[in-house]
């Protein structure tokens, strides 16, 4: 039997707010009909919630307590050295792997790993991604301003670009083309490929061509329904989103003023359609080769993000809208194919799926579990909870387990894992999280949820 290729797609900063996922006020045709082949999961969820470790637990297929990887500085390689990763699993096994865009956080990460060196392409004015005079001119002064008290950091630009150029002019244009230039030359290569394509928006920046700005009416975009804190929110919570904060034009201090929220959603939709369309050119191009029907699809977005909900933005925490993200799956001859299923499922099994899926052995270090079998049947019995982490300070962690019902927050001193304190949300009769209920609930139910949190983790 003929080996199957694998196209392996991440989305940075990619919350569920498609078109296939029922927001129907947003436009993403591609990632719609992906969908419409594919396994759609409802309840998907990443490890943590920021970008270096999400995507080195997916592609070690270990927790980030596991991998020791909680910030944006360690590559894989510093952490776990001896680790064989999903791109080095498959090459090990006689395929082509190729790494094109933000696949890793660091772009030389896991060499090792790549049939040759990464390519990831770079913004037009050092490597910021920024085209028009306005915002250079704006990148220029906080340089300048920078140097004059001393400091070696880069001015960022404003929050959002809207420049009337072709999609080759940003990222993301660019690596779809380099995308579809590999399997122009893979079709051919006589071995099977893992292509890995990662896509930079709707990451701020949100930075995209005007004629995806274009498709929406600021007007018609919403606000957040929970433009506040949760009631009972604990001390480690919340951020003040210092990542939003950094660029130009954005208060230091205080809440997003509603024309500037506005405009921030109307930048992050322009982006994600924008995406989309790379997308939607190299699955076209996929098809056009002859390479549809040999190809396995995963796509997922490395966690979520808020616009303004919980009086909040960016991601960094351990809520619902952080941790979950779209995530849709495709073996062909699947008997799922465009259904959906709410089995709750971690981003670290991602790795063993796509084993089971091209017929490789697991290797006996990953610690999620293949849902080949939901490719088939979506409604059965799974996973009874979904865990995710974040770190505040050098000294907390804290640990989200998402069950059926409920999400439960348990803040532990790193050292004792002391509990320092809890959240409780129920998803029955609170969905979007707006009460912690941990103060106001039986405490046998705390204390079960905390038994089973910490009997799956290991935690004695």
């Amino acid at each position: 039997m003929k080996a199957m290729n694998v196209l392996f797609i991440v989305v940075d900063d990619l919350r569920p707010e498609l078109g296939c996922y029922g927001k129907t006020w947003v436009h993403s045709p591609a990632m719609d009909a992906l969908a419409g082949v594919s396994l759609r999961f409802d309840r998907a969820y990443c490890q943590q919630a920021v970008c270096a470790p999400s995507r080195c637990s997916v592609l070690s297929g270990c927790r980030p307590d596991t991998t020791t990887i909680y910030d944006l500085e360690t590559p894989l390689r510093t952490a776990m050295p001896g680790v064989r990763s999903l791109p080095e699993h498959f090459k090990t096994h006689g395929y082509e792997t190729i790494s094109i865009g933000k696949v890793y956080h660091h772009p030389k990460d896991d060499l090792q790993g790549w049939s040759k060196e990464p390519f990831q392409s770079v913004g037009d004015w050092k490597g910021r991604g920024y085209l028009t005079d306005e915002a250079l001119e704006i990148i220029a002064r906080t340089d300048i301003e920078q140097a004059a008290v001393g400091s070696r950091k880069r001015g960022l630009g404003p929050a959002f670009e809207a420049a009337d150029v072709p999609d080759e002019a940003y990222q993301d244009g660019k690596d779809a083309l380099a995308a579809i230039a590999e399997l122009h030359r893979l079709r051919d290569c006589g071995h099977p490929f893992f292509l890995a394509l990662g896509f930079h928006k709707p990451h701020l920046p949100f930075n995209a061509p005007k004629r995806y700005w274009d498709l929406y009416k600021p007007d018609d975009l919403p606000l957040p329904a929970n433009p506040f804190a949760p009631a009972g929110v604990t001390q480690f919570s919340l951020t003040d989103y210092s990542e939003l904060r950094a660029y130009f034009g954005i208060p230091k201090h205080g809440d997003i003023p509603n024309d500037l929220a506005r405009r921030l959603i109307h930048g992050y939709a322009a982006c994600v359609s924008y995406m989309d369309a790379q997308l939607g050119r190299v699955l076209t191009e996929l098809k056009r080769l002859g390479l549809w029907d040999s190809t396995v699809i995963v796509l997922w977005g490395d966690h979520g993000w808020k616009l303004g909900e919980h009086n909040s933005w960016c991601k960094h925490t351990n809520f619902e809208i952080d941790t979950r993200a779209p995530l849709l799956a495709r073996i062909p001859g699947m008997s799922a194919a465009g259904k959906a299923t709410d089995a709750l499922v971690e981003f670290i099994d991602i790795y063993p799926t796509l084993c089971e899926g091209c017929g490789l052995e697991i290797p006996p270090h990953c610690e999620g579990q293949s849902f080949v079998p939901l490719l088939d049947r979506p409604a059965l019995p799974w996973k009874e909870a979904a865990f995710s982490q974040y770190p505040r300070r050098h000294d907390v962690m804290g640990y989200a387990m998402r069950t059926d019902r409920y999400r439960y927050v348990e803040w532990q001193e790193r050292e004792s894992r002391r509990i320092l304190a809890r959240e409780l949300y129920d998803h029955t009769r609170d969905p979007l999280e707006n009460v912690n209920a941990a103060g106001r609930t039986d405490p046998a139910l705390l204390e079960r949820l905390s038994t089973q949190l910490r009997n799956a983790l290991g935690q004695r």
